[in-house]
């Protein structure tokens, strides 16, 4: 059912840009109809899940811990983590990967979010479901370079793991490769981002966005023609497109073994794409605005190129920047973190696992409290109970630390084997201060 509404969608979408770009509205923007496009944004209140594999809390457990897991890989030291990364909308934010053989991988680390509702997988979209998908990078010699069976056996070998499988599938109670699978892609069907100003207009709020976001929406559905195939609310149609890059990557074309396919790739969902920079297939756009810059400017045409591609498009500055403005809006004002993801642990002077002596939290862009006072081989945990991402510096006593970034829920605990003062600040919102005092013991 959703897919015949999916296809309806596209239909009227595909017809009312055809409209637009018709009768002279190429020269000036037609005038927004709003009702008409807040329901062809309209989120949908759940995920679909597939009846051969049923989404429950230990499956979706057993699939977050699966997915930090090295020892899916040949040299034990890579993850699916590694190169889908929470703060980067789960891509590497590179050009390309670089392969196990220290050569560029083939094309872009692409995101993870929304892909519950994806019909094909992969940028040439070879896999037909996410159990499917998630097999691929484990054995590429490229990727992960893995070995399927001795990754089982490794896992098998763990009794942690083996409870967990049997929690997550009752029926089958083994560590097998069918449920390695169904496990990965469970968790990957949680990963659904969260709602932005953009769904706030989408429900009725008008001043959700500023006019120039507006107006960039206006030309996102109607002169710039990109709603011909960033439709719907996840921004995709699913489908493959040659949108004129330059190089020799055939994609979906030998997939399917029509040439009239080749250079044409999956329309990518915008959705958070503000953290998984650079974009398109190969990275080779480093901005929404060298993307925008390229469909107005630089598109290689050729036999190949989508029907669904405007041919001419025409931008001032004053749209182009309007129309990145938009763009932003598709995203959260931090990068977001699943709750079905586990939160990350971090340490410096002390193992992680310690019990701390005192807790500061970072609420609303703040260290609570904002000053502590230690004995020496005390440890301070430091906890994000905010909404935002945050990153935990230190300096003092010629020794210095600066964490990863820290998504809702992280930790990060620091031991001092030095008295003296230490002042610890968050890289992101640096307007965050806290000052920490270690007294010697006596």
């Amino acid at each position: 059912m959703w897919r015949a509404s999916f296809t309806k969608v596209g239909r009227v979408l595909a017809g009312f840009v055809l409209a637009s770009l018709v009768g002279g509205a190429a020269d000036k923007p037609a005038s927004l109809d709003a009702a008409h496009w807040r329901q062809a944004f309209a989120r949908p209140d759940h995920a679909p899940t597939p009846a051969e594999n049923p989404a429950t809390p230990e499956k979706i457990a057993l699939g977050a811990k699966l997915f930090e897991d090295t020892r899916l890989s040949g040299s034990g030291d890579m993850a699916c983590s590694t190169c889908h990364q929470a703060d980067l909308s789960f891509s590497d934010g590179v050009d390309r990967h670089i392969g196990h053989d220290g050569q560029p991988l083939d094309r872009r680390t692409p995101p993870l979010w929304n892909l519950a509702w994806g019909l094909s997988f992969f940028w040439d979209g070879r896999a037909s479901s996410l159990e499917v998908q998630a097999m691929g990078p484990i054995e590429n010699e490229r990727e992960m370079a893995g070995n399927l069976q001795t990754a089982l056996r490794a896992l098998d070998a763990d009794p942690k793991i083996r409870k967990a499988f049997a929690a997550a599938f009752p029926d089958d109670p083994t560590v097998t490769q069918a449920n390695l699978a169904k496990a990965l892609a469970a968790f990957q069907r949680t990963l659904v981002s969260p709602e932005t100003r953009f769904d706030r207009w989408v429900k009725g709020d008008d001043k959700a966005l500023e006019p120039n976001e507006l107006a960039g929406f206006s030309l996102f559905v109607g002169k710039a023609g990109c709603v011909a195939c960033h439709q719907g609310w996840r921004f995709t149609d699913e489908a493959f497109h040659d949108i004129g890059l330059p190089g020799e990557d055939k994609g979906r074309g030998p997939i399917l073994g029509v040439n009239a396919a080749n250079h044409a790739f999956k329309t990518p969902s915008l959705r958070e794409r503000v953290w998984s920079a650079p974009y398109m297939h190969d990275g080779s756009l480093a901005t929404f605005d060298d993307v925008v810059a390229h469909y107005a400017e630089h598109v290689v045409q050729r036999p190949t190129v989508s029907a669904d591609l405007p041919r001419r498009i025409e931008l001032n500055d004053e749209e182009r920047a309007q129309l990145v403005a938009f763009l932003a809006t598709l995203s959260s004002d931090d990068p977001p973190r699943p709750a079905s993801l586990p939160a990350k642990a971090m340490s410096w002077g002390t193992d992680e696992r310690a019990i701390p002596t005192s807790t500061v939290g970072q609420k609303d862009k703040r260290f609570t409290p904002g000053a502590i006072i230690l004995k020496l081989g005390e440890a301070l945990r430091i906890v994000n109970d905010d909404t935002r991402v945050h990153n935990v510096r230190l300096d003092g006593r010629g020794r210095s630390f600066n964490s990863d970034a820290q998504n809702p829920g992280d930790t990060v605990t620091i031991g001092f084997d030095e008295p003296g003062h230490y002042d610890v600040i968050c890289g992101i919102h640096p307007e965050m201060r806290l000052s920490v005092e270690v007294a010697q013991v006596r």
